[in-house]
Protein backbone atom coordinates (compact mmCIF):
# COMPACT_ATOMS: atom_id res chain seq x y z
CA UNK A 1 0.00 0.00 0.00
CA UNK A 2 2.95 2.27 0.70
CA UNK A 3 4.38 1.67 -2.49
CA UNK A 4 0.93 2.47 -4.32
CA UNK A 5 0.79 5.85 -2.43
CA UNK A 6 4.07 6.90 -3.85
CA UNK A 7 2.98 6.21 -7.09
CA UNK A 8 -0.10 8.30 -6.72
CA UNK A 9 2.52 11.08 -5.47
CA UNK A 10 4.87 10.43 -8.28
CA UNK A 11 1.91 10.86 -10.84
CA UNK A 12 0.58 14.00 -9.00
CA UNK A 13 4.05 15.46 -9.14
CA UNK A 14 4.04 14.30 -13.12
CA UNK A 15 0.76 16.38 -13.94
CA UNK A 16 2.33 19.53 -11.75
CA UNK A 17 5.21 19.79 -13.43
CA UNK A 18 3.70 19.35 -17.00
CA UNK A 19 0.77 22.43 -16.50
CA UNK A 20 3.53 24.78 -17.51
CA UNK A 21 3.43 23.29 -21.31
CA UNK A 22 -0.11 24.60 -21.81
CA UNK A 23 1.99 28.03 -21.88
CA UNK A 24 -0.66 30.99 -22.35
CA UNK A 25 -0.14 33.53 -25.42
CA UNK A 26 0.06 36.79 -25.42
CA UNK A 27 0.29 38.97 -28.60
CA UNK A 28 1.15 43.01 -27.81
CA UNK A 29 0.09 45.65 -30.58
CA UNK A 30 1.39 49.21 -30.20
CA UNK A 31 -0.81 51.57 -31.94
CA UNK A 32 -0.49 55.30 -33.33
CA UNK A 33 2.45 54.49 -35.63
CA UNK A 34 3.05 56.85 -38.04
CA UNK A 35 3.70 60.06 -36.23
CA UNK A 36 6.97 59.19 -34.05
CA UNK A 37 9.47 57.77 -35.63
CA UNK A 38 12.20 58.05 -32.97
CA UNK A 39 10.40 56.08 -30.03
CA UNK A 40 8.74 53.95 -33.29
CA UNK A 41 12.02 52.59 -34.45
CA UNK A 42 12.70 51.76 -30.51
CA UNK A 43 9.31 49.52 -31.04
CA UNK A 44 10.74 47.92 -34.08
CA UNK A 45 13.90 46.95 -32.34
CA UNK A 46 11.82 44.59 -29.87
CA UNK A 47 10.91 41.31 -30.28
CA UNK A 48 9.70 40.80 -34.01
CA UNK A 49 6.21 38.71 -32.46
CA UNK A 50 5.27 42.83 -31.27
CA UNK A 51 3.11 43.73 -33.85
CA UNK A 52 2.43 47.92 -34.99
CA UNK A 53 -0.66 49.45 -35.96
CA UNK A 54 -0.50 52.28 -38.18
CA UNK A 55 -2.54 55.47 -38.78
CA UNK A 56 -3.06 55.74 -42.71
CA UNK A 57 -3.04 59.35 -42.82
CA UNK A 58 -0.33 60.11 -40.66
CA UNK A 59 3.18 61.84 -42.33
CA UNK A 60 5.50 59.11 -41.93
CA UNK A 61 2.41 56.17 -42.20
CA UNK A 62 4.33 54.51 -45.48
CA UNK A 63 7.97 54.58 -44.02
CA UNK A 64 7.32 52.98 -40.71
CA UNK A 65 4.35 50.30 -42.08
CA UNK A 66 7.42 49.31 -44.83
CA UNK A 67 10.18 49.22 -42.07
CA UNK A 68 7.99 47.38 -39.62
CA UNK A 69 7.28 44.80 -42.06
CA UNK A 70 11.06 44.23 -42.98
CA UNK A 71 12.19 44.15 -39.57
CA UNK A 72 9.40 41.27 -39.62
CA UNK A 73 6.71 42.80 -37.48
CA UNK A 74 2.87 41.98 -38.39
CA UNK A 75 1.53 45.73 -39.58
CA UNK A 76 -2.14 46.11 -38.53
CA UNK A 77 -4.05 49.42 -40.21
CA UNK A 78 -4.96 51.52 -37.52
CA UNK A 79 -8.37 53.32 -38.70
CA UNK A 80 -9.82 55.75 -37.39
CA UNK A 81 -13.63 55.67 -36.26
CA UNK A 82 -16.01 58.06 -34.86
CA UNK A 83 -16.44 58.37 -30.64
CA UNK A 84 -19.44 58.56 -28.89
CA UNK A 85 -17.89 61.82 -27.06
CA UNK A 86 -18.07 64.84 -29.19
CA UNK A 87 -14.22 66.34 -30.56
CA UNK A 88 -12.76 66.82 -33.52
CA UNK A 89 -12.52 63.87 -36.46
CA UNK A 90 -9.21 63.03 -38.02
CA UNK A 91 -9.79 62.83 -41.98
CA UNK A 92 -11.60 60.05 -43.18
CA UNK A 93 -13.30 58.80 -40.23
CA UNK A 94 -15.51 56.02 -40.38
CA UNK A 95 -18.82 56.99 -39.09
CA UNK A 96 -22.31 54.56 -39.35
CA UNK A 97 -24.21 57.05 -41.08
CA UNK A 98 -21.74 56.82 -44.45
CA UNK A 99 -22.45 54.96 -47.54
CA UNK A 100 -21.03 51.17 -48.17
CA UNK A 101 -19.09 53.12 -51.28
CA UNK A 102 -18.06 55.88 -49.10
CA UNK A 103 -16.58 53.21 -46.73
CA UNK A 104 -15.00 51.01 -49.17
CA UNK A 105 -13.21 53.88 -50.44
CA UNK A 106 -11.63 55.08 -46.79
CA UNK A 107 -10.58 51.58 -46.12
CA UNK A 108 -9.04 50.77 -49.71
CA UNK A 109 -7.42 54.08 -49.51
CA UNK A 110 -6.19 53.08 -46.29
CA UNK A 111 -4.79 49.76 -47.90
CA UNK A 112 -2.71 51.83 -49.79
CA UNK A 113 -0.90 53.91 -47.13
CA UNK A 114 -0.40 51.06 -45.30
CA UNK A 115 1.57 48.50 -47.17
CA UNK A 116 1.83 45.09 -45.95
CA UNK A 117 -0.98 44.98 -43.53
CA UNK A 118 -2.39 41.88 -42.66
CA UNK A 119 -5.02 43.45 -39.99
CA UNK A 120 -7.06 46.53 -39.14
CA UNK A 121 -7.56 47.79 -35.45
CA UNK A 122 -9.93 50.82 -35.18
CA UNK A 123 -8.74 54.22 -33.81
CA UNK A 124 -10.98 55.46 -30.74
CA UNK A 125 -14.60 54.30 -32.57
CA UNK A 126 -17.24 53.94 -29.57
CA UNK A 127 -20.07 55.12 -32.00
CA UNK A 128 -18.85 53.01 -35.08
CA UNK A 129 -18.00 50.22 -32.92
CA UNK A 130 -21.20 49.89 -31.55
CA UNK A 131 -23.65 49.94 -34.51
CA UNK A 132 -24.27 47.00 -35.82
CA UNK A 133 -25.27 48.39 -39.09
CA UNK A 134 -22.01 50.62 -39.58
CA UNK A 135 -19.71 47.17 -38.64
CA UNK A 136 -21.98 45.27 -41.53
CA UNK A 137 -20.69 47.55 -43.78
CA UNK A 138 -17.18 47.58 -43.10
CA UNK A 139 -17.06 43.80 -42.65
CA UNK A 140 -18.55 43.37 -46.07
CA UNK A 141 -15.33 45.75 -47.36
CA UNK A 142 -12.79 43.97 -45.19
CA UNK A 143 -13.86 40.47 -46.82
CA UNK A 144 -12.43 41.28 -50.23
CA UNK A 145 -9.09 42.70 -48.91
CA UNK A 146 -8.37 39.37 -45.92
CA UNK A 147 -7.86 41.45 -43.70
CA UNK A 148 -8.42 40.49 -39.77
CA UNK A 149 -10.27 43.07 -37.11
CA UNK A 150 -9.10 43.08 -34.20
CA UNK A 151 -11.29 44.90 -31.91
CA UNK A 152 -9.53 47.63 -30.04
CA UNK A 153 -12.77 47.39 -27.77
CA UNK A 154 -12.89 50.98 -26.83
CA UNK A 155 -16.98 50.19 -25.80
CA UNK A 156 -18.23 47.06 -24.26
CA UNK A 157 -21.01 46.60 -26.32
CA UNK A 158 -19.22 46.62 -29.48
CA UNK A 159 -21.17 44.98 -33.03
CA UNK A 160 -17.99 43.37 -34.51
CA UNK A 161 -18.34 39.60 -33.52
CA UNK A 162 -21.79 40.15 -34.52
CA UNK A 163 -21.16 42.40 -37.84
CA UNK A 164 -19.14 39.93 -39.02
CA UNK A 165 -21.28 36.51 -38.99
CA UNK A 166 -21.60 35.45 -42.58
CA UNK A 167 -18.39 37.25 -43.89
CA UNK A 168 -14.84 35.68 -44.06
CA UNK A 169 -13.38 38.32 -41.57
CA UNK A 170 -11.67 37.01 -38.61
CA UNK A 171 -12.18 38.71 -35.36
CA UNK A 172 -10.17 38.85 -32.00
CA UNK A 173 -10.65 41.72 -29.16
CA UNK A 174 -8.25 43.51 -26.79
CA UNK A 175 -7.94 42.57 -22.78
CA UNK A 176 -5.59 45.41 -21.37
CA UNK A 177 -4.77 48.77 -22.36
CA UNK A 178 -0.51 49.27 -21.51
CA UNK A 179 -0.64 53.21 -20.82
CA UNK A 180 -4.10 54.65 -19.46
CA UNK A 181 -1.64 56.47 -17.77
CA UNK A 182 1.82 56.88 -18.81
CA UNK A 183 3.84 55.98 -15.49
CA UNK A 184 6.01 53.06 -15.77
CA UNK A 185 4.33 51.26 -12.78
CA UNK A 186 0.68 51.60 -14.21
CA UNK A 187 1.97 50.27 -17.31
CA UNK A 188 4.04 47.53 -15.64
CA UNK A 189 0.94 46.55 -13.65
CA UNK A 190 -1.05 46.53 -16.63
CA UNK A 191 1.34 44.17 -18.69
CA UNK A 192 1.45 41.78 -15.64
CA UNK A 193 -2.67 41.59 -15.86
CA UNK A 194 -2.24 40.72 -19.70
CA UNK A 195 0.36 38.29 -18.71
CA UNK A 196 -2.06 36.86 -15.67
CA UNK A 197 -4.94 36.83 -18.16
CA UNK A 198 -3.52 35.23 -20.65
CA UNK A 199 -2.14 32.39 -18.07
CA UNK A 200 -5.88 32.12 -16.92
CA UNK A 201 -7.58 32.09 -20.69
CA UNK A 202 -5.07 30.83 -22.86
CA UNK A 203 -4.45 34.39 -24.85
CA UNK A 204 -4.66 37.50 -24.36
CA UNK A 205 -4.21 40.84 -26.77
CA UNK A 206 -2.57 43.64 -25.09
CA UNK A 207 -2.26 46.84 -26.98
CA UNK A 208 0.08 49.97 -26.31
CA UNK A 209 1.65 53.48 -27.82
CA UNK A 210 4.68 54.07 -28.72
CA UNK A 211 4.86 56.22 -25.63
CA UNK A 212 8.70 56.49 -24.28
CA UNK A 213 7.48 55.19 -21.07
CA UNK A 214 5.70 52.14 -22.62
CA UNK A 215 8.91 51.62 -24.24
CA UNK A 216 10.98 51.31 -21.62
CA UNK A 217 8.66 48.78 -19.80
CA UNK A 218 8.07 46.82 -22.94
CA UNK A 219 12.21 46.64 -23.30
CA UNK A 220 12.40 45.49 -19.64
CA UNK A 221 9.15 42.68 -19.62
CA UNK A 222 9.31 40.98 -22.76
CA UNK A 223 12.31 39.51 -23.09
CA UNK A 224 11.81 38.30 -19.10
CA UNK A 225 8.28 36.86 -19.76
CA UNK A 226 7.42 33.54 -17.30
CA UNK A 227 8.33 30.47 -19.03
CA UNK A 228 4.48 29.30 -19.12
CA UNK A 229 3.95 32.35 -21.45
CA UNK A 230 4.74 32.92 -25.05
CA UNK A 231 4.79 36.22 -27.35
CA UNK A 232 2.98 35.70 -30.37
CA UNK A 233 1.26 37.43 -33.33
CA UNK A 234 -2.54 38.69 -33.16
CA UNK A 235 -2.74 36.69 -36.50
CA UNK A 236 -1.92 33.04 -34.42
CA UNK A 237 -5.13 34.17 -32.55
CA UNK A 238 -7.22 33.98 -34.99
CA UNK A 239 -8.98 30.81 -34.24
CA UNK A 240 -8.97 31.08 -30.54
CA UNK A 241 -12.67 31.27 -29.11
CA UNK A 242 -13.93 34.41 -28.88
CA UNK A 243 -17.05 35.67 -26.38
CA UNK A 244 -20.28 38.01 -27.96
CA UNK A 245 -21.12 39.56 -25.35
CA UNK A 246 -22.54 42.18 -27.40
CA UNK A 247 -26.23 43.50 -27.54
CA UNK A 248 -28.14 45.01 -30.74
CA UNK A 249 -27.14 48.19 -31.73
CA UNK A 250 -28.02 50.73 -33.71
CA UNK A 251 -29.36 48.59 -37.07
CA UNK A 252 -30.37 51.29 -39.32
CA UNK A 253 -28.15 54.60 -40.46
CA UNK A 254 -28.57 58.32 -38.61
CA UNK A 255 -30.09 60.69 -40.98
CA UNK A 256 -27.60 63.32 -41.80
CA UNK A 257 -27.26 66.12 -39.70
CA UNK A 258 -28.57 64.25 -36.45
CA UNK A 259 -26.60 63.35 -33.99
CA UNK A 260 -26.06 59.44 -33.03
CA UNK A 261 -28.06 57.44 -30.93
CA UNK A 262 -26.24 56.66 -28.15
CA UNK A 263 -26.15 52.20 -27.48
CA UNK A 264 -27.24 50.59 -24.45
CA UNK A 265 -25.05 50.80 -21.75
CA UNK A 266 -24.63 47.21 -20.76
CA UNK A 267 -22.60 47.96 -17.30
CA UNK A 268 -25.94 49.08 -15.38
CA UNK A 269 -24.88 46.65 -12.40
CA UNK A 270 -26.13 43.25 -11.96
CA UNK A 271 -28.35 41.43 -9.70
CA UNK A 272 -26.71 39.71 -6.82
CA UNK A 273 -28.47 36.18 -6.50
CA UNK A 274 -28.26 35.63 -2.52
CA UNK A 275 -27.94 31.38 -1.04
CA UNK A 276 -30.97 31.01 0.86
CA UNK A 277 -28.53 29.24 3.48
CA UNK A 278 -24.91 30.39 4.01
CA UNK A 279 -22.74 28.62 1.88
CA UNK A 280 -20.23 25.65 3.92
CA UNK A 281 -16.68 26.49 3.24
CA UNK A 282 -14.76 23.90 1.41
CA UNK A 283 -11.79 23.31 3.24
CA UNK A 284 -7.88 22.45 1.65
CA UNK A 285 -7.81 19.04 3.01
CA UNK A 286 -11.37 18.41 1.37
CA UNK A 287 -9.63 19.74 -2.09
CA UNK A 288 -7.16 17.37 -1.80
CA UNK A 289 -9.29 14.18 -1.03
CA UNK A 290 -10.74 14.78 -4.55
CA UNK A 291 -8.27 15.05 -6.18
CA UNK A 292 -6.53 12.43 -4.80
CA UNK A 293 -10.11 9.73 -5.35
CA UNK A 294 -9.69 11.16 -8.78
CA UNK A 295 -6.16 10.63 -9.43
CA UNK A 296 -7.09 6.92 -7.87
CA UNK A 297 -9.70 5.97 -9.91
CA UNK A 298 -7.88 7.42 -13.10
CA UNK A 299 -7.13 4.94 -16.11
CA UNK A 300 -3.32 5.31 -15.67
CA UNK A 301 -3.59 4.57 -11.91
CA UNK A 302 -5.58 1.44 -12.45
CA UNK A 303 -2.97 -0.01 -15.08
CA UNK A 304 -0.10 0.77 -12.59
CA UNK A 305 -2.33 -0.76 -9.63
CA UNK A 306 -2.94 -3.80 -12.25
CA UNK A 307 0.62 -3.79 -13.02
CA UNK A 308 1.86 -3.74 -9.33
CA UNK A 309 -0.70 -6.68 -8.14
CA UNK A 310 0.95 -9.06 -10.89
CA UNK A 311 4.70 -8.04 -10.03
CA UNK A 312 3.67 -8.89 -6.09
CA UNK A 313 1.95 -11.99 -6.89
CA UNK A 314 4.90 -13.28 -9.11
CA UNK A 315 7.36 -12.21 -6.02
CA UNK A 316 5.31 -14.25 -3.47
CA UNK A 317 5.24 -17.55 -6.11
Amino acid sequence: MLQFRRIILSGVSALTLALPAFAGKLAIVIDDFGYRPQTENQVIALPQAVSVAVLPNAPHAREMATKAHNAGHEVLIHLPMAPLSKQPLEKDTLRPEMSSAEIERIIRDAVNKVPNAVGMNNHMGSAMTSSLFGMQKVMQVLDHYNLYFLDSMTIGNSQSLRAASGTSVKVIKRKVFLDDTQNEADIRYQFNRAIALARRNGSAIAIGHPHPATVRVLQQMVYNLPPDITLVRPSSLLNEPQVDTSTPGQTAPTAPGKPATAPRNPFRGVKVCRPEQPLQPVYASRFFETVGESIARSNLVNYFRNQWQGWEQSRKS
